[in-house]
């Protein structure tokens, strides 16, 4: 069996969707004022343990949106904890900020499968050979969406010649 590291190493594109340092600078000042309201009036161990409980929660809630990663290998898309066979793909696009904008929000099928981050403004867009499944296509969020198209490409024209042979 292939473990995480192993298959990273085989890896034709591997991105990890890091939160931008400017969240975390953000996160600062909300815990500030969010600790502040909920512990005024209160003395003690009190206001300490407010503000210990709120910088582990938003830690954690940033560490784990930035844990995520996009994956193509062995003919696989894994992003996130999705995965799909690249030989079930038809269409790859990568898209730029406005288009995936509208994919995101006014033009968007709700049976899509979406892995989106807010501070993720490009995406690509890869539409199912075989939309029978209910998902009609994947849009996955990513800093480099023509370097993740490539790979999606090269890893279905792969998968397709693997099939085949």
């Amino acid at each position: 069996m292939q473990t995480r590291r192993d298959r990273a190493q085989d890896a034709s594109y591997r991105e990890r969707l890091l939160v931008p340092v400017s969240w975390w600078l953000l996160a600062v000042p909300v815990i500030a004022v969010l600790g502040g309201e909920v512990y005024a009036g209160f003395g003690g161990w009190i206001p300490p343990a407010i503000y210990a409980v709120f910088v582990v929660a938003v830690a954690g809630f940033l560490l784990t949106w930035g844990a995520t990663t996009i994956e193509v290998a062995d003919g696989t898309l894994r992003a996130g904890r999705a995965e799909l066979p690249l030989d079930r793909t038809s269409d790859v696009v990568p898209l730029d900020e406005k288009q995936a904008a509208l994919l995101r929000g006014p033009r968007a099928d709700p049976a899509a499968h979406l892995m989106l981050r807010p501070y993720l403004k490009r995406a690509v867009y890869i539409r199912l050979a075989d939309p029978g499944s209910g998902v009609p296509y994947w849009l996955v969020a990513t800093r480099h969406p023509a370097e993740l198209a490539t790979a999606i490409e090269r890893g279905r024209q792969s998968a397709g010649r693997q099939a085949v042979g």
